[in-house]
């Protein structure tokens, strides 16, 4: 690579990384985040991580697998002495962190490279947020760029273990790190089998990665939750009412707009995987396809299978680049590095001024998507102790109302199991056998949506009465 080259990819490199600063930056308003914030609150306070359930009524002191806790004391501090400003930075940060291991690890020109990684960056949009899960995002593209250098400098793999002991205490997406590590062996086994690659070129390498598989497995009991976290992720992926009620768990459904650039990536792919010259290498392909089913599956794998799938077409892009021909090097094509940086200082301040607003508007945010009247209301007089809550709504509630009302049920759905999930839809929902619910509960406040069918059907119902009302929210209490 020449001087201008090089300035290129750097002018580049600086343009990608304040264009995602800006892409990446979210408003901290997930529905799950709030519940995280009070058990953050309350790690820090108490000093002990809890192992059974302080906020529900329907689950009280039942075992909870808090396999999230580092990142909710990393979260309660920053917002303790920041407030949302600190967590709208830090995701973004950590985000646009793992988007640029990315581009380290794209092998074709700067600006296809570029632009590849903010298809992907468009593609992985619908999971972004403040939440856990961008510590997995940002650790699993860490991990294969470790994986991926230790083939040439094997010091490189001694790093995967800390970094997966870390991992297992962020967030339980680090199930996807023996996965990655095994799928990448497979690979391996699979180029040696097929003739592609020699057993004594790749011997050391292939067994250094099957001894950090190895550690790694041996590292999951060291997190507060012990060994249950062997099968907690395998739990998660088995729960049917989970899926049916967070969206982000279903397929993706390409007839809406928001799928249309995982939908390009896919054809890029495809394009990828018929045209390009150099075909990528088995130990790239195994673990390519298992994400591309895994993002199928379910929307919330989609950054993994981008973390993959871009590598591939941004290689296949060198063709591309190759067949327009070399590109002098005059004057007036010199002077576009004095452009180019002008580009970097503006889009600098454009992350600055996007971070700036979400700031701003947090508080407006915050009053569209939950029942912050309503919360205030409640706040204002006794409290009853058993709150049948919005469903998205419950972190909120267990953020704002805690420790004096507990909830239905809130975004843990991990916890609540199919038994209650199915309660709460079949009470949300007015379906058959409703009213038990709420009663066999002994139910004391319904808050849910104006508009929503239990709205509508505690209206006609004599035992309950309207406490409290506005455009976002109602509050029912029953009747003395």
């Amino acid at each position: 690579m020449n001087i201008s080259e090089s300035n290129r990819s750097r002018t580049f490199a600086g343009i990608l990384l304040f264009g995602l600063l800006a892409m990446t930056a979210r408003n901290a308003t997930d529905p799950d985040l709030w519940w995280h914030l009070r058990t953050g609150q309350w790690i820090v306070e108490t000093g002990h991580i809890p192992h059974s359930d302080p906020f529900s009524f329907t689950r009280a002191g039942t075992a909870w697998v808090s396999h999230e806790w580092l990142s909710e004391v990393v979260f309660y501090e920053i917002w303790k002495y920041t407030g949302a400003a600190g967590l709208i930075i830090l995701s973004s940060i950590v985000t646009t962190g793992g988007f640029l291991l990315l581009y380290l690890r794209s092998p074709g020109k700067p600006h296809w490279t570029a632009l590849t990684i903010l298809l992907g960056a468009l593609a992985a949009a619908p999971v972004w947020g403040v939440r856990p899960q961008i510590f997995t995002f940002a650790l699993a593209s860490l991990l294969l760029w470790l994986l991926e250098c230790g083939a040439d400098r094997p010091v490189f793999l001694i790093c995967i273990p800390p970094l997966f002991l870390l991992w297992i205490n962020l967030h339980a997406g680090f199930a996807l790190g023996p996965v990655l590590l095994g799928a990448y062996a497979a690979g391996i086994v699979l180029e040696i089998a097929a003739g592609d690659t020699r057993w004594h070129d790749v011997r050391w390498y292939l067994s250094s990665i099957l001894l950090v598989l190895a550690a790694c497995l041996a590292l999951i009991p060291l997190n507060p939750s012990g060994v249950q976290l062997y099968r907690y992720p395998i739990d998660v992926l088995r729960s049917a009412a989970m899926r049916s009620l967070i969206t982000e768990w279903s397929s993706p459904d390409f007839h809406e707009l928001r799928y249309l650039p995982l939908f390009l990536i896919w054809l890029g792919l495809m394009w990828a995987l018929g045209s390009s010259r150099s075909r990528p290498k088995k130990r790239v392909l195994v673990p390519l396809i298992l994400t591309l089913l895994a993002a199928l599956d379910a929307v919330r794998h989609s950054p993994l299978f981008v973390l993959l799938a871009i590598p591939v077409i941004s290689a296949a892009s060198l063709g591309v680049s190759s067949q327009l021909g070399p590109q002098p090097q005059t004057p007036i094509r010199q002077s576009r590095f004095a452009f180019r940086s002008v580009v970097v200082l503006l889009m600098a301040g454009f992350a600055i001024t996007r971070w700036i607003a979400l700031v701003r508007n947090q508080s407006r945010t915050e009053a569209e998507l939950y029942p912050v009247k309503a919360m205030e209301f409640l706040r204002s007089r006794p409290l009853p102790s058993r709150l049948f809550v919005y469903y998205d709504w419950g972190g909120y509630a267990i953020w704002q109302l805690y420790p004096k009302a507990r909830v239905f049920v809130d975004g843990r759905a991990d916890l609540y199991g199919d038994d209650i999930l199915r309660q709460f839809q079949d009470a949300a929902q007015l379906r058959t056998g409703w009213r038990q619910v709420l009663d066999n509960w002994e139910v004391q406040a319904v808050l849910v949506p104006s508009g929503s069918p239990l709205a509508q059907g505690l209206l006609l119902d004599e035992h309950w009465r309207v406490e409290y009302r506005d455009l976002k929210a109602i509050l029912f209490l029953p009747m003395t």
